[in-house]
């Protein structure tokens, strides 16, 4: 193993109950097959660093979701399809603005992303966005409330709060849009190489669906499983501060959502936790099956010792767990996504374009990555 860091917790006990009533893997689409009107294309910073120049836009047929992809369709059909990557929000967000410099970056390497949260007027950070005082990348577990973003980045006055149903969404959406002969992406998606990812709570929404037998790879940012029910999804239990101080962003002490937040005991469990988190346990992690990717922001991540938790009760597929110390709040914001874009397109595209130049972070020992200034890495079942 190479520059191995980790800390192991107790195992927490309880029964696994993963999905929202009436969510079933692989059921029913909650999003239909009908053809939408895309609007209010946008680029994000200048369309990427990848050799397909990306737009933002919103489709009337998933309006709940923003889709990040490449501009020029035409380039994608039998030859080469797009893969599709269904993404999660931290703090539970229904807005994606905090992350929309990250997904542009890997939509402009050749991905189809359907982002949880409608789209952003201008690219506006809206209501769930980082505002004033607010970390780099977004806000901190617990620092806003997960209501809805309206048009515009006005709040959503009793919208549904995300959940890794709505990942299901964006995955059902994806599929049927591809076999529909009158949609724009028409054969164009590959369905065969689905992936889920999320920051913080959005990383708990990705790991619920993992187990859906088309998800072929998850990646895990600033996240990880919660040892205490109670806590919130960087890792504060109720009634304490996080770990590592204060959560960043003015998060209330144990993650409690503020004022405005929607009433009543969260699906995360109550107390501390978040509305709209999954009340995910540990017992769910023996249930993934397909190569999983934890990206952590070093021990000031508040998310860290979860994240690091995981990897170590992981024991039957390839796992790889990379940190930077760079805290909770990522590079999503810095141009380009910066380096949490950088190690989420090598490892897209090892998994999914068996791109030998991006194998080489994630194999060999020590791997590609850990001779990187500043990242420390660990490994199970990867070569």
């Amino acid at each position: 193993m190479a520059n191995t860091r980790m800390v192991a917790l107790g195992i927490t006990a309880g029964v696994l109950g993963i999905f929202v009533a009436g969510t079933v893997l692989g059921g029913p689409q909650a999003a239909g097959s009908a053809v939408g009107t895309e609007s209010g294309e946008r680029t994000v910073e200048d369309g990427g660093t990848g050799p397909y120049k990306a737009i933002a836009v919103s489709n009337s047929g998933i309006a709940t979701h923003t889709i990040y992809r490449p501009k020029d369709l035409s380039a994608f059909g039998d030859r080469e399809k797009l893969p599709i990557l269904a993404w999660g929000n931290g703090g539970c967000s229904n807005s994606n603005a905090a992350h929309q410099n990250y997904l542009s970056e890997i939509a402009s390497h050749g991905y189809l992303i359907v982002a949880i949260g409608p789209m952003q007027a201008g690219g506006g950070r809206g209501a769930r966005g980082a505002g004033a005082g607010a970390p780099a990348g977004g806000p901190a577990p617990g620092a806003t409330a997960p209501g809805a973003a309206a048009p515009g980045g006005a709040p959503g006055a009793g919208a549904a709060v995300p959940t890794g149903g709505t990942l299901l969404d964006a995955i059902n959406w994806a599929t049927a849009q591809n076999t529909n002969s009158q949609s724009p992406y028409y054969r164009k998606l590959d369905t065969s190489k689905v992936a889920v990812a999320g920051h913080s709570c959005g990383g708990l929404q990705a790991l619920e669906v993992s187990p859906d037998p088309r998800v072929k790879t998850t990646l895990v940012v600033d996240s990880g499983i919660l040892n205490d029910p109670n806590q919130a999804p960087g890792g504060g239990a109720r009634g304490g501060a996080p770990r590592g101080g204060g959560a960043p962003g003015g998060a209330a002490p144990g993650g409690a959502a503020p004022a405005g937040a929607p009433a009543g005991p969260a699906r995360g469990g109550g107390g501390g936790a978040l509305p709209g988190m999954p009340p995910l346990t540990k017992e769910l992690l023996a249930k993934l099956h397909a190569p999983a990717f934890y990206l952590l922001g070093g021990e000031t991540d508040i998310a860290y010792v979860n994240g690091m938790d995981d990897f170590k009760r992981i024991e039957k597929i390839p796992v790889f767990v990379a940190n930077k110390g760079v805290g909770h709040g990522g590079t999503f914001s810095q141009p380009h996504g910066s380096d949490w874009a950088m190690a989420s397109v090598a490892w897209l595209d090892w998994q999914f374009k068996s791109n030998s130049e991006a194998a080489k972070l994630f194999t060999g020992n020590p791997p590609g990555l850990a001779k990187k200034e500043g990242w420390t890495v660990d490994k199970k079942n990867i070569p």
